[in-house]
């Protein structure tokens, strides 16, 4: 056995340990720190496959924001854990439980093990139009060329989730400040880094979005390293949130989207389809549309960590 079959052995194995264990565990934050655990362990997994722009994904999102939204949920649960730990499911759901994550092993297992020969694949259909876009990273030509459609309704679909999560507050608080006001200790390690690590944070996510056109990166890598920065400062008490309801912030929210979608109708005028672009003009329309969409989606995952609105402007 080799050193590099050894390593993903230990590393499969680790997954599906962690993995039961999070799904076994009682108390909420143990099943928090498992799943973000999880997370961490998967970008690995997708290091190994060379799939750097999924692992960079799963470990800001699979890992950071939604781990953060865990945490944030279990704090708020506490108080009706120890009652909901008391419940237990009956034998029969637990049986037609186990049959079916059984089956669906199974069926996982069957798909890796026994490929089809040759593989289904559009990879060499993506390569093979990839000097058309002028792009050099093929996963940035499918989000933002072959699938941009897809892509526009996955960021309609992240400010639809936050005007959702803005929907729980209460009448008299709508337009105010989301989350808690954090205090802030001067001398605490949380102080210390979010003095240190935004300025770094924000020169690595810009340059995540720049790199994504030709490396692994992009608007939402980049996006996600921005959010967390704010998010950093936030939690520290350097930073508050700003009141939902001012302008210029609900803007910033809708600008990715909207050049988007802007771009997309300006393809019928210039290249005669929705989201086309024209010959010799596709790598500057698509950094068009990433730079304002890095601001929407940092802004969107930074309100979404922070939750309804709490506090009176």
């Amino acid at each position: 056995m080799t050193l590099a079959l050894a390593i993903d052995a230990g590393l499969a194995v680790l997954v599906l340990a962690v993995a039961t264990w999070t799904i076994a565990v009682r108390k909420t934050f143990a099943a928090v720190v498992g799943f973000v655990s999880y997370g961490l362990l998967l970008a690995l997994v997708w290091v190994r496959l060379l799939a750097v722009d999924v692992a960079l994904t799963e470990a800001a999102i699979g890992s950071g924001v939604t781990g953060v939204l865990l945490l944030a949920a279990a704090a708020r649960l506490r108080p009706t854990e120890k009652g909901a730990a008391a419940e237990q499911p009956g034998a029969a759901l637990c049986f037609v439980t186990a049959i079916l994550s059984a089956v669906v092993s199974a069926g996982l297992a069957a798909l890796v093990l026994l490929p089809t020969n040759p593989a289904p694949t559009l990879a060499q259909a993506a390569v093979a139009n990839l000097p058309a876009t002028g792009l050099g990273n093929s996963v940035t030509a499918v989000l933002l060329a072959y699938r941009a459609w897809d892509t526009l309704l996955e960021k309609v679909v992240l400010v639809l989730a936050l005007l959702g999560v803005w929907s729980l507050a209460p009448d008299a608080l709508w337009g105010g400040r989301p989350g808690p006001r954090y205090p802030a200790q001067r001398d605490g390690a949380l102080v210390f880094l979010a003095q240190l690590l935004p300025p770094v944070g924000i020169v690595v996510g810009i340059y995540m979005l720049w790199v994504g056109a030709n490396e692994p990166g992009g608007a939402f890598q980049g996006s996600t390293i921005l959010a967390a920065m704010w998010i950093l400062v936030v939690m520290a008490g350097l930073g508050d949130a700003p009141p939902v309801g001012r302008r210029w912030l609900r803007l910033v929210l809708v600008a990715g989207p909207m050049v988007f979608l802007a771009v997309g109708l300006s393809g019928f005028a210039i290249a005669e389809a929705f989201l086309a672009y024209p010959v010799g003009y596709a790598k500057p329309l698509i950094i068009l549309i990433e730079v304002p969409l890095t601001l929407s989606i940092a802004a969107t995952l930074g309100l979404l960590v922070a939750g309804p609105p709490e506090r009176a402007e």
